[in-house]
């Protein structure tokens, strides 16, 4: 069994306020079944009705679906990268249509702070299973597990509005004081002493993930 991702781009933002308080909401196609994705995968529409309803059993009704922001190696999700709650998860033909709720932690911040950048994010599933091979398409196996309905992955635009940040000396980049300045200075000098426009797009990306692994 291997760790499997899959990335949806096809989310909305939404904003709500309650008692003067607004609250972030993520929202659209979490999973997606009888399809051949760009991954080239398909998922069997009856094991996700399985793995969702297991999922909404175990996770979603007692508070605990929560999912992280980046690609996180395993299939564990870990609390003190959480970024958001996923409050729903529906069926809605061969789809499931989620919603999630960002979070007031330092991802959940992040997240709120990329969107605010006008960085479009989605979200990717992730679970664990076997593939096998059908008609040139890598069918999921009856043996796949959810491990969350979604994580929030970002375009490829996160690391310039990340770098812009830090050039600018926003307060979000610097993460509740968990990045020191030292490391802000020497992301900057490697920036600014890129030799070629390709080794900036390399060291934009690395500093970007670099940050999110910091935290």
């Amino acid at each position: 069994m291997k760790l499997i991702t899959e990335k949806v781009e096809d989310v909305q933002v939404l904003t709500e306020e309650k008692n003067g308080k607004k609250k972030l909401y993520i929202e659209g196609t979490f999973l997606q079944g009888e399809i051949k994705n760009r991954n080239g995968r398909m998922y069997p529409l009856a094991t996700l009705e399985r793995e969702v309803s297991k999922y909404n059993e175990s996770f979603v009704k007692s508070g605990r679906a929560l999912g992280e922001l980046g690609h996180p190696e395993g299939p564990t999700v870990n609390l003190d990268r959480a970024s958001h709650l996923i409050t729903s998860l529906v069926q809605e033909g061969n789809n499931f249509r989620g919603r999630a709720r960002i979070l007031e932690t330092p991802m959940g911040n992040i997240a709120k702070q990329l969107l605010d950048e006008g960085v479009k994010l989605g979200v990717s599933s992730r679970g664990i299973g076997s593939l096998k091979e059908t008609n040139g398409c890598k069918v999921v196996a009856d043996d796949y597990m959810l491990a969350t309905a979604a994580d929030i992955v970002a375009d490829p635009s996160a690391p310039d509005a990340f770098v812009n940040g830090i050039m600018e000396g926003k307060e979000w980049i610097w993460a509740n004081g968990l990045i020191k300045e030292s490391e802000i200075a020497h992301i900057k000098r490697g920036l600014d002493n890129a030799p070629s426009s390709k080794v900036l797009e390399e060291r934009k990306l690395s500093a970007f993930s670099q940050f999110l692994g910091t935290l």
